[in-house]
């Protein structure tokens, strides 16, 4: 946008400055009413003023209405966003295009909207609240209809996973019931293969004294018809389909589905599901589409058709569509036209024509090749040298690496290391040395050194600060982070909740929460104690547990950890203590399509080169993504030897050069499919490197995709041969193993901080939305 010419005379005084500043502000909100003066009709003007005006049907106003979230994935959640979807398409919400302002003020005037009451909205004037509210409301457009579809997918998974457990309950049932035909069944062998028994005796045998007609009779009685494929997990599944059907009827009939070659016969599917829910019909036409059910769930249709059971075969046909289109969401090969999680792979990716100019600059920054030959040549290489010194560590048989007689390979565990008596001695003296610090204090000293709380700015760019302001923060941040509450918070510090819910609204957000973060995190890597605790190139990331209170779309049900939903935050921290990044994220999903997101949108100064995970945040895509980013990747793997090692040569040459190491190499890499999609996985790269594509998005839906995927596929190979050269070094350097588990326990240290810290309510976590946690 224009910025208006200030002048270039004498320093001003701060009047001048407070005016001009307002003389910016004046004219920057002209000039966004001027741009988009072309969508501010008359009948236009009349429906965003309507949104401001309490509603009867909804006891609200419409704007409060589309705002308010939805807490649990059921089948009026879903219908309730539905009829969200189609009152904003009734305003042409779907089709606004605002891209003639900048993105920061587009952001910038829905934060602003989204914090007014209706009668502050209400009263502010025509040139400043339609644009407020016109944002707001193609804001809404593409919220919504992330929301419905993304209810759509868990409503189906919860049913799905409860399907799963009936299932399981079923088979355990069936194994129990199954004891007494086992014991049978052993005795009939035991019969049988006595060779001491003559032939024309053993009938007497098994209907006689050893065994008896009565027995043989109940197990005749007690056999059960032979399984499906699946286990009847899909038969499970069609208890809930009626379920099912109060929703999806207005999900497939409000959302318009894409997708590639490879989801056409799925979209054939839904398109006829959709019809057949206009029409009311029951039968499935003969011709409707097929391919896109799995195997294991085929002969269900198979045994429906051949019965001519249309009521069966509709129920299976129709959960098998509903199924794979949630998986196509997953994997990218279904989109969503006009959503913001769930559009079109191809969009989140530079186009040809950028690449093209950014190639270069990006590999240049990486370090890698363009020439896919020259690519595959280093990295076997890089391969060579580490299988080397595995061979060694495996040559010599007597390490903690080593092989066992079966030629399996044993990895013992690191053994502790040494506190020296002094350093323990030290800090129990230096534990001594320091004095209690109230909190409230210790935020207070933060600030002087860090002004840490001059990052929290008023969401309306408002400038002037109150005296008491720091203080109202202070209050705001202790009640988040111990998870006390402002209600609570206002009773123990004697300032009003309204204060500290005013501030909490205006100043207290992610981006200013970031800023005050990357404050800390400045004035921490200047203090010369900082380098004595690594060289901050070195981070990890870890996920952590908490439970949850009251219904919640993002909490979910994990007996293992909860007693009954909770959440997780997913932490990234560098060898020198500094937290860079947290993010709150859905318990069941993996903590591995996590992992990069908080490293390539990291602000801060800090130079991550190498991060570590354990387990739960390893997969190939992400091995492959860190590597073509100029990145390792160095986790923590459970299980190490069991994993699959890759080799590119063949079989007997690798182990003849490698003869301990190369049996350890079961599967051939398909370098040829890197090198004919090597330009699309840096590019791939490029886009994350970029900032075009957030990094959990896609690789959520790389990680997801099968085989049809050509470019998933190739960056998974990648992938393979990444984890082998990092295992294989890995295993031969016990110091590096240490290094890897000692920042992991930095990490945990954390985490053991938080689990304090987080006291109130005992830690039960019971913010409703996402954005409130």
């Amino acid at each position: 946008m224009r910025v208006p010419d200030l002048g270039t005379g004498d320093p001003a005084g701060p009047g001048d400055v407070v005016e001009r500043v307002a003389h910016a502000r004046a004219a920057a909100r002209r000039e966004t009413f001027d741009r988009l003066a072309h969508e501010f009709t008359e009948t236009r003007c009349a429906a965003l003023d309507g949104l401001l005006v309490t509603d009867p049907e909804v006891r609200t106003t419409r704007l409060r209405w589309l705002a308010t979230g939805p807490v649990e994935a059921s089948p009026a959640a879903v219908k309730a966003e539905v009829a969200k979807l189609e009152f904003l398409r009734a305003l042409g919400a779907d089709s606004l295009d605002l891209s003639v302002l900048p993105a920061e003020r587009r952001r910038f005037l829905a934060t602003v909207g989204r914090r007014l009451t209706a009668q502050a909205r209400e009263r502010r004037d025509p040139q400043r609240r339609y644009p407020i509210l016109l944002t707001l409301l193609a804001q809404s457009a593409t919220d919504v209809l992330d929301e419905v579809v993304q209810l759509f997918d868990q409503a189906i998974s919860a049913r799905e996973s409860k399907a799963e457990r009936k299932m399981r309950d079923a088979l355990a049932e069936r194994g129990k019931a199954g004891e007494d035909r086992q014991a049978l069944l052993d005795d009939l062998l035991t019969i049988l293969t006595d060779t001491g028994i003559p032939d024309d005796q053993i009938g007497g045998l098994i209907r006689g004294e050893r065994i008896g007609w009565p027995r043989l009779r109940s197990a005749v009685a007690q056999a059960a018809p032979r399984l499906p494929r699946d286990h009847g997990h899909l038969a499970a599944l069609d208890g809930s389909y009626g379920y099912l059907r109060q929703f999806t009827p207005q999900v497939l009939d409000t959302v318009r589905f894409g997708g590639g070659t490879v989801a056409t016969d799925l979209l054939a599917a839904v398109e006829i599901l959709r019809e057949l829910n206009a029409t009311g019909a029951r039968r499935v036409p003969d011709d409707a589409p097929t391919g896109f059910v799995p195997t294991r769930w085929r002969g269900y249709l198979d045994t429906a058709a051949k019965s001519g059971n249309t009521s069966a075969y509709r129920h299976y046909w129709e959960l098998c569509t509903l199924l794979a289109l949630r998986d196509g969401l997953h994997t990218g090969d279904v989109f969503v036209p006009g959503s913001r999680r769930y559009s079109d792979p191809a969009a989140y990716l530079l186009t040809p024509n950028k690449w093209a100019d950014q190639r270069a600059e990006f590999c240049r920054l990486v370090g890698k090749p363009t020439d896919p030959a020259r690519a595959l040549a280093d990295a076997t290489d890089e391969l060579g040298a580490a299988l080397g010194e595995l061979e060694e560590v495996l040559a010599a048989g007597d390490g903690p690496v080593r092989l066992d007689d079966d030629g399996d390979l044993v990895i013992s565990p690191l053994t502790a290391e040494d506190v020296p008596a002094e350093a323990t001695a030290l800090k129990a003296e230096l534990t001594e040395m320091l004095p209690f610090a109230p909190i409230v204090s210790l935020l207070i000293e933060l600030d002087k050194r860090t002004g840490y709380l001059d990052c929290f700015t008023h969401a309306g760019a408002k400038q002037t600060r109150t005296p008491e302001l720091k203080r109202n923060l202070i209050a705001v941040v202790i009640s988040n982070s111990t998870n006390l509450g402002l209600t609570r918070m206002a009773d123990a510090c004697g300032i009003s909740y309204d204060v500290l819910a005013w501030t909490a609204e205006w100043y207290v957000r992610e981006e200013t929460l970031r800023a005050a973060n990357l404050a800390i995190i400045d004035y921490h890597g200047k203090l010369p104690l900082t380098p004595v605790f690594g060289t901050g190139t070195l981070s990890s990331s870890d996920g952590q547990r908490f439970p949850t209170r009251g219904k919640s779309v993002t909490a979910r049900a994990l007996s293992r950890y909860f007693a009954n939903e909770g959440l997780s935050t997913y932490t990234h921290v560098t060898d020198q203590h500094t937290t860079y990044g947290t993010k709150i994220i859905v318990a069941t999903k993996r903590e591995a399509h996590y992992v990069l997101d908080e490293i390539l949108g990291n602000a801060t100064d800090i130079p991550i080169a190498e991060h570590a995970t354990d387990t739960h945040g390893v997969t190939l895509v992400n091995f492959g993504l860190f590597d073509l980013l100029g990145l390792q990747l160095s986790p923590r793997i459970r299980d190490l030897g069991k994993i699959t090692l890759y080799r590119t040569g063949s079989r007997a040459q690798v182990q003849a050069e490698f003869p301990h190491t190369g049996p350890l190499l079961t599967r051939k890499l398909n370098t040829d499919l890197i090198a004919e999609h090597y330009d699309d996985l840096l590019r791939l790269a490029g886009s994350l490197k970029f900032g075009h594509a957030t990094a959990s998005l896609l690789v959520g839906k790389l990680s997801a995709s099968g085989r049809q995927n050509a470019l998933a596929a190739a960056l998974k190979e990648y992938g393979a041969l990444r984890r082998t050269i990092y295992a294989a070094r890995y295993l031969a350097d016990p110091t590096y193993r240490r290094k890897i588990s000692r920042q992991l326990n930095k990490g945990e240290s954390l985490h053991a901080l938080k689990r304090d810290l987080l006291y109130a309510h005992e830690g039960t976590v019971r913010a409703r939305h996402l954005e409130h946690v």
